[in-house]
């Protein structure tokens, strides 16, 4: 019986190694996701990372998603995939010194930067976007029918 009691303790305690695990990457995520904002300010940063970098952050702080949340599973893989990746290509085209001066800036803020003209921006890009795409298909449709 001790052995079998061992390995529940191991395995609560591998557990809460890998939650501790996951905490700590999603700080480092926050964290970054603000860096990548401050980064695409810089001037040492060139102007391909910069537009990575805005889009990037932008859609990460944005209250609107591409993927709806209220979609059971499918909803949050977006947060948990493209955001990720998204930061992560970022952080690979932005010159390391400059980086490691805006993740100790965006330690020192502790926030995420809050803009309702951003926010209005972004709102804005996503509808005229939409209407876009509705135009091309519409325009493909008529020419199919």
């Amino acid at each position: 019986m001790t052995g079998s009691s061992s390995l529940v303790g191991h395995n609560a305690e591998t557990q809460e190694q890998m939650l501790s695990r996951i905490k700590i990457w999603a700080q480092n995520l926050k964290r970054d996701s603000h860096a990548v904002y401050l980064a695409s300010r810089d001037p040492r940063v060139p102007w391909h990372a910069k537009v990575v970098a805005v889009a990037v952050a932008a859609y990460a702080l944005s209250p609107i998603d591409l993927i709806p949340d209220f979609i059971p599973v499918v909803g949050y893989l977006d947060d948990f995939v493209i955001v990720p990746l998204g930061i992560w290509l970022v952080v690979s085209l932005i010159p390391d010194q400059v980086m490691t001066e805006c993740r100790a800036r965006a330690d020192e803020v502790g926030q995420r930067p809050l803009s309702r003209a951003g926010m209005i921006a972004i709102i804005v890009a996503w509808i005229v976007a939409a209407m876009i795409f509705g135009w091309i298909g519409y325009i493909a449709w008529r020419r199919f029918k």
